[in-house]
């Protein structure tokens, strides 16, 4: 009996449980482990530790290390600068549509090579553009970013959400941890795009009101500079690093007068063990200026049934529906530039009064949170990462 033989597909991004675009390309892996028609792997060396998933699925995965190990360890041993492979290749591109390069430099080209953007700086560049045409498609991971990248003028586009594994993140019962406390969650590395500062100005607000409200962060992040952004918004005190270069979450928590007893890091965790944690939270907010896909941690948080706020901006349009969450409807500019910002014209930002009004009805009606957190979980039940794979097939089987 004949075998098909499966088409290789090389997702050409890091692969891990801590950051976005690692998440992104293991659930991709995950669900195509087992599909007959195409062998996922990846360009990137593969870090065991970066990669947090449960037996069967390190089981079910063991396929795509081998092959992803057996890639890598040929383009190592490559003298050539630039690589074409006879396979498609699915590229993740930065805010100037550029791939960063393989092992020892190589920059690698697939057959064909397609885009995957999530570009959080609405202006293109002549060279962005130019490099966004040389690709057959470029996928986005919002309508926000399709729909910018058409008003300039490309059409090579299409839009796949990404997904959220609902075996993971799904409403279910609470342990049942800090029961006595009004948990508020705030989850983004931190950096001016994600407006912790926002959420650090509308929490002191709030938390004086209110003694038994905790404000609990995952902002564990290995990028200083990109935390220091926050302090250009004036909108909270002045976050710095300790003698070690690192951020120092707590002094910058005690600077914007949160009292110690009312904040928690989580610090690092793997996204597989996020979902009890998150579940356990009275509402999570997400006050980001901008977007490019539709911000991973607040789909989850939503999956699992968490009241959240959201602005009403870039990404995070695709998922705000009627009364899934507390939209922050007043959206203003954010003009200007700065070093490791770039230009941010056509962000959105949030009003700390309205964060902090929204904080206040969440806590004042229990009842009418739940609803909210139930109907978001409701829609992100469409959002899963079998959806999200099955789109990407479509797509890479279409050019061959």
């Amino acid at each position: 009996m004949s075998t098909v033989q499966r088409r290789p597909v090389i997702i050409h991004w890091g692969i891990s449980s801590f950051f976005g675009w690692g998440i992104y390309g293991l659930n991709l892996a995950l669900n195509w482990a087992q599909d007959r028609d195409l062998e996922p792997l990846t360009s990137f060396p593969l870090q065991p530790e970066q990669i947090v998933v449960d037996p069967l699925r390190r089981r079910a995965l063991a396929g795509f290390f081998k092959a992803s190990g057996d890639l890598v360890g040929r383009m190592e041993q490559q003298e050539a600068r630039n690589l074409v492979v006879n396979t498609p290749l699915l590229a993740g591109l930065g805010n100037d549509f550029s791939m960063s390069p393989g092992p020892k430099g190589i920059a690698l080209s697939g057959t064909p090579t397609l885009g995957v953007v999530f570009f959080e700086l609405p202006q293109l560049s002549e060279e962005a553009k130019a490099r966004a045409r040389a690709l057959p498609l470029v996928i986005a991971g919002s309508s926000w970013n399709e729909k910018i990248m058409r008003a300039h003028g490309l059409t090579n586009v299409t839009t796949v959400i990404q997904g959220v594994d609902q075996t993971l993140f799904h409403p279910a019962p609470r342990q049942g941890v800090l029961t006595d406390r009004f948990l508020v969650f705030s989850g983004g590395k931190l950096e001016l795009r994600k407006g912790q500062d926002l959420v650090v100005a509308a929490f002191s607000r709030f938390a004086r009101r209110h003694p038994d409200a905790v404000l609990v962060s995952a902002w564990h992040s290995p990028w200083p500079q990109f935390a220091l952004t926050l302090n250009r918004s004036g909108k909270a005190a002045e976050i710095g690093t300790n003698d070690k270069g690192t951020i120092d979450q707590v002094a910058w928590i005690a600077a914007n007068g949160i009292a110690a007893h009312q904040f928690i890091d989580l610090g690092s965790v793997p996204n597989a063990l996020m979902p009890p944690i998150l579940r356990e939270m009275d509402v999570a907010v997400f006050p980001n200026r901008s977007e490019g896909g539709t911000n991973l941690v607040a789909m989850e948080c939503m999956a699992c049934g968490v009241p959240t706020i959201l602005s009403a901006n870039t990404g995070h349009l695709d998922l705000i529906d009627g009364r899934n969450c507390y939209a922050l409807e007043a959206q203003a500019p954010v003009a200007g530039e700065g070093e490791g910002v770039g230009d941010v014209a056509g962000w959105g930002e949030s009003s700390v009064e309205e964060i902090e009004d929204a904080l206040e009805r969440a806590y004042r009606d229990r009842n009418e949170a739940r609803r909210r957190g139930e109907r978001g979980a409701a829609k992100l039940a469409g959002f899963t990462w079998s959806r999200t794979a099955d789109q990407m097939k479509a797509i890479v089987r279409s050019f061959t």
